[in-house]
């Protein structure tokens, strides 16, 4: 997950996804890793935080994450990796 420290919508996605059991989660810090930020922005083409990948598929940020909780597609997803 693509991320900074002060992003409340970054804690709300990690809170979710720990909420659903996901132990290791790969924080990349684009504010202290420039070469994450052009990753971040290479890969999804945008600039913002959180950008969630669940394996190799980018599920978006923290209010795509939610509605694939809401839609009953997150549990699965995460079961797939």
């Amino acid at each position: 997950m693509y991320q900074t420290d002060w992003c409340p919508f970054c804690r709300r996605a990690e809170a979710l996804l720990r909420g659903k059991g996901v132990v290791e989660i790969e924080l990349i810090d684009v504010v202290l890793d420039a070469k994450g930020r052009a990753e971040l922005e290479a890969k999804t083409g945008r600039r913002t935080v959180p950008q969630i990948y669940i394996g190799d598929m980018h599920v978006g940020g923290c209010d795509d994450l939610h509605a694939l909780d809401r839609a009953g597609k997150l549990d699965p997803l995460l079961a797939a990796t």
